[in-house]
């Protein structure tokens, strides 16, 4: 009973993990940087992290499955409205497919 069970479970997971693979809609994939960099916690990644995502995609060849990968930043200057409005437009209009870099919970 249990490894038919588990072989159901198994073939249903198969199924169903095909359409949950993400795809690259608008032909790039946008990363966005955003974080503190110009207050207190700007040491702890501000502009220095943007330059290492940066060459983190160039040592990567710039591409994910054939797509041109791009980063964008923002400074949230550690206020929470300042971010989600950040966060808000890129998601909204600049089709920004990630958000990444949040040091603190503003």
């Amino acid at each position: 009973m249990k490894i038919s069970y588990l072989v159901s479970a198994a073939l249903l997971a198969a199924t169903v993990m095909p359409a949950a693979a993400a795809e690259i809609s608008d032909g790039k994939v946008k990363i966005g940087i955003l974080n503190d960099q110009s207050g207190v916690y700007a040491d702890f990644g501000g502009k220095w992290s943007v330059e290492a995502a940066k060459m983190a995609v160039e040592d990567f060849g710039g591409k994910v499955q054939g797509a041109p990968v791009e980063i964008v930043s923002a400074d949230h200057q550690n206020k929470p409205d300042i971010a989600s409005n950040i966060a808000r437009q890129w998601y909204d209009t600049e089709q920004v497919d990630s958000i990444m870099e949040l040091t603190t919970s503003s």
